[in-house]
């Protein structure tokens, strides 16, 4: 399979999936291909770097100093979410799903939930996100 980023002639960017390269031109050719978020058939391929398999990945470490930042960021998101939000425990799943159809009240929430669980809430459309991790106390830090 081939993935090659496209983009329609309104800017909005998206992803085709081909079987060979040839098959875009192909469908393009028979008028097949259309944005998925206007519907426009002009439809051309954008430079995308190939994705070659077996290769290194080659990204730097970040520098300690936007490290630190970046830690610092994702505590205090974490930190809002605590302060703001109603912790529901292990009913996360649950309170969520009755949240998002409406039979629970509007709020932000937070807890636990397992692989499973979160699966089906995403699968279902609820949405949900990872919070972030506690940040590690400078006494375990090396």
């Amino acid at each position: 399979m081939i993935r090659y980023a496209l983009a329609c002639d309104h800017g909005h960017e998206f992803e085709g999936w081909f079987r060979a390269s040839d098959d875009f031109d192909a469908q393009q050719a028979q008028g097949l291909l259309s944005c998925p978020v206007c519907g426009a058939v002009e439809v051309r391929k954008q430079i995308m770097a190939p994705a070659v398999a077996g290769t290194k990945r080659n990204t730097p470490d970040l520098p300690p100093q936007a490290r630190a930042v970046m830690m610092e960021a994702l505590s205090k998101v974490r930190r809002h979410v605590e302060d703001n939000f109603d912790d529901v425990g292990d009913a996360f799943a649950t309170e969520a799903r009755a949240i998002h159809e409406g039979r629970s009240e509007e709020r932000g929430i937070y807890g636990q939930a397992t692989p499973a669980e979160v699966k089906a809430l995403v699968e279902d459309g609820v949405p949900v996100a990872p919070l972030p991790p506690d940040p590690p106390k400078k006494t375990e830090v090396n």
